[in-house]
């Protein structure tokens, strides 16, 4: 099997490359990057004789398509703004392929996947994808699903990278048509910082308040829990505190409308010049605590009584007491981590389903997804807790 890994010199995908040095059957392993300087880096990093380096760019479609074609699956770890391009080069390619994003354009790519009997997996890290998956694992032990609600902490600088600092931005966007929560068939759009809710994350992280955040997981649950008549799915985030002051500071005072102002004669988005300030300063590279806590709640009922499923997630901490986890490691690792997992099983044959599809209709039964993060350090937890009224079900 052969593994062409787009994006490879960013710090996220990087860590999933080196899952699949370390655990996986590939017997090529390319670092495709537009950056030659870092890709080469990340080659010598790994020193593994199966890794090679490829530049690639992208906005070059027809050489990126022939850079790609006679590999089994690439791995896309480019940024949401380029999964319409990049996953157009891997429909043609004749390749598997899945992403950390799913909120691209890949939709446009099913026919030509389709046609080439390939699957393509939009949106499968730590959230989308381990969410969903922990999502699935309580309601298949329900007969219906009252409400499911998704959040998670997510522990690091607020512009480590331009793709982190674009995330940033695009879930502020005031105007974002996908921050929605879906309500009884409906999907609603709600705006920034809409019905904060108080989640106790697991330790170290603890109580943090979480808002309705633009996430693949309100669409894709919607559709794989159709058949339990799932009535409420939210999804929710945060940031470290000091990040979460920043962002509703700058929401307040208008920034997130990225309007042009005019300096020296040059003229630029304001938003646009916060990042590039963020991304440039050691205060957007650094941060206090670093890491990842999932928290998935999920309400329904199973032979006419009510129940509480509660998943969370745990991972090595990022003190340095575990080697390979320390500071930003502790982020990025949990990120790519679910991502090499999804890329070999895909590569073997693993997922039946052909087109793009979503991460419940590649994994139905999570527990492959489970077993293997356990290898990996990453673990999930779960509880059951019986309700006494549909009332309790709906308020918990």
């Amino acid at each position: 099997m052969r593994v062409f890994c787009l994006g490879g010199a960013g710090k996220i995908c990087r860590e999933a490359i080196l899952v699949l040095v370390q655990h996986s059957e590939f017997k090529q392993i390319t670092v495709a990057d537009f950056n030659e300087e870092e890709g080469k880096k990340v080659v010598e990093w790994l020193n593994d004789p199966r890794v090679n380096f490829v530049k690639v760019n992208v906005f070059n479609h027809e050489e990126t398509v022939e850079k790609m074609r006679g590999y089994d699956i690439v791995m896309d770890g480019t940024t949401i703004t380029l999964n319409g391009l990049s996953t157009a080069c891997i429909a043609e390619a004749g390749c598997h392929g899945i992403n950390l994003n799913g909120f691209g354009e890949e939709e446009h790519s099913h026919d030509i996947f389709v046609k080439n009997g390939k699957t393509c997996l939009p949106g499968f890290g730590m959230t989308p994808g381990l969410t969903q998956m922990m999502a699935v694992h309580a309601a298949n032990q329900l007969d219906t699903v009252e409400a499911v609600r998704v959040s998670h902490g997510s522990f690091r600088p607020i512009a480590f990278s331009k793709s982190i600092a674009e995330t940033t931005t695009y879930e502020y966007d005031p105007n974002l048509p996908t921050r929605v929560v879906y309500e009884n068939g409906e999907f609603i759009q709600v705006p920034p910082f809409a019905r904060p809710r108080e989640i106790q994350l697991p330790e170290p992280y603890g109580k943090t308040v979480q808002y309705i955040i633009p996430h693949a997981e309100t669409k894709t649950l919607a559709k794989a829990l159709n058949d339990k008549n799932v009535k409420l799915i939210e999804v929710r985030g945060t940031w470290p505190k000091e990040n979460m002051e920043l962002v509703r500071a700058l929401y307040n005072y208008g920034f997130f409308k990225n309007e042009k102002i005019n300096m020296n004669g040059q003229e630029a988005g304001i938003l646009d010049c916060i990042s590039e300030y963020l991304y440039q300063s050691e205060k957007g590279n650094k941060t206090e605590l670093y890491g990842y806590a999932l928290h998935v709640e999920i309400t329904g009922t199973k032979d006419g009584k009510h129940y509480l499923h509660t998943l969370t997630h745990t991972h090595p901490p990022s003190d340095g007491s575990v080697e390979g986890w320390e500071d930003l490691r502790a982020y990025t690792r949990n990120v790519g981590i679910p991502m090499a997992i999804a890329t070999e099983l895909i590569a073997k044959g693993m997922v039946d389903k052909k087109g793009v599809i979503i991460p419940e209709e590649a994994f139905p039964h999570p527990q492959v997804i489970f077993t293997e993060l356990e290898k990996r350090g990453i673990f999930v937890q779960e509880e059951m807790k019986e309700l006494e009224s549909l009332n309790d079900m709906i308020l918990a």
